[in-house]
């Protein structure tokens, strides 16, 4: 790669999609500075802790505990705490297993103590091992991620996990957007990079959020280096959740076209899966630079397959 091994890659990421990836990049490159900015639209107050989901997602992913099984908690985890709330008549539908406990506990003991929650993403990260990689919330601020259905307002975990997205979206808008604010450090992450790459994350509800706070649109806009989107949306359809049903909802076709509408102004080119190959002439006349190849990553070697393209893309871009 001709990348200088100081310059930094910066992923946006949700929870599984993005942490597939953001793995791929930390796979391909150990060592070099890598920055994420992740989800906090998912974060919700649960049993008297504050749960992070997809920062936990990414934090445990780096630091090679995470169930890959199932794509979230820790593998081998136990779940004899959520079965005796159970017995005691709590409602159990978020399922936080014994040792992720532990990770929600701490969080919620260094927020309540007024650590910022940029300081407290790191502090977790760097005591589970991660090294080389910074994971950020995008604000230190309250941000929540709302989802309007027939059945009423929910937030998104609710509506992902307790009603499992049975009632169908009508609107997705962000709590706390109006006043929550970008950190220094995701501007200057967002400023620095020299590979800006949003993951194949839903881009209503992961990316969504990141790009409400004040500040990262308009930075992300004004970024100077390469900026590559990979599509999670495959011949029309998410591969998992309700991406499609959500791009909807706002508005935009659940297609490589409705991603590339939602980034608009903000990315300078798609990756997409090559099943949607058809898309590619009509992208490039919005402007885009097209990159077609398999996209879903079934195993470590896809995602470092993936992670490789995209880099040497955006190097061969940035050499011409």
């Amino acid at each position: 790669m001709s990348q200088d091994d100081s310059s930094s890659v910066l992923l946006f990421s949700g929870g599984v999609g993005g942490a597939k990836l953001v793995d791929g990049f930390a796979r391909l490159e150990p060592g070099r500075p890598l920055d994420i900015i992740g989800n906090t639209g998912d974060d919700v107050e649960q049993h008297g802790l504050w749960i992070s989901p997809d920062l936990d997602i990414v934090t445990y992913t780096l630091a090679g505990i995470v169930d890959d099984e199932k794509g979230w908690g820790i593998e081998g985890d136990t779940f004899r705490t959520i079965e005796m709330l159970n017995r005691l008549g709590e409602d159990t539908w978020m399922n936080l297993g014994d040792l992720d406990l532990a990770t929600h506990i701490y969080r919620t003991k260094q927020r309540r103590a007024g650590v910022r929650p940029t300081v407290i993403a790191s502090d977790i990260a760097r005591r589970l091992g991660v090294s080389g990689a910074r994971v950020m919330p995008p604000t230190d601020e309250f941000l929540q991620t709302m989802v309007e259905t027939d059945e009423g307002a929910m937030n998104f975990q609710a509506y992902y996990l307790k009603a499992r997205c049975r009632p169908e979206p009508r609107d997705v808008w962000f709590d706390g957007a109006d006043t929550a604010q970008a950190t220094p450090e995701v501007l200057d992450a967002i400023g620095t990079a020299s590979l800006i790459v949003v993951a194949p994350s839903n881009p209503v509800a992961s990316i969504g959020p990141i790009l409400a706070v004040d500040g990262v649109r308009n930075a992300l806009a004004a970024a100077s280096t390469f900026r590559v989107a990979v599509c999670p949306l495959i011949g029309g359809q998410s591969l998992k959740g309700p991406s499609d049903r959500m791009m909807r909802a706002k508005g935009f076709s659940s297609d490589a076209l409705g991603v590339a509408k939602y980034y608009d102004g903000l990315i300078d080119a798609i990756v997409i899966d090559e099943a949607d190959r058809a898309h590619r002439a009509e992208l490039e006349e919005m402007g885009l630079k097209v990159k077609t190849t398999r996209t879903v990553m079934q195993s470590k070697e896809d995602r470092v397959r993936l992670a490789g393209e995209i880099a040497e893309w955006g190097a061969g871009v940035r050499a011409r």
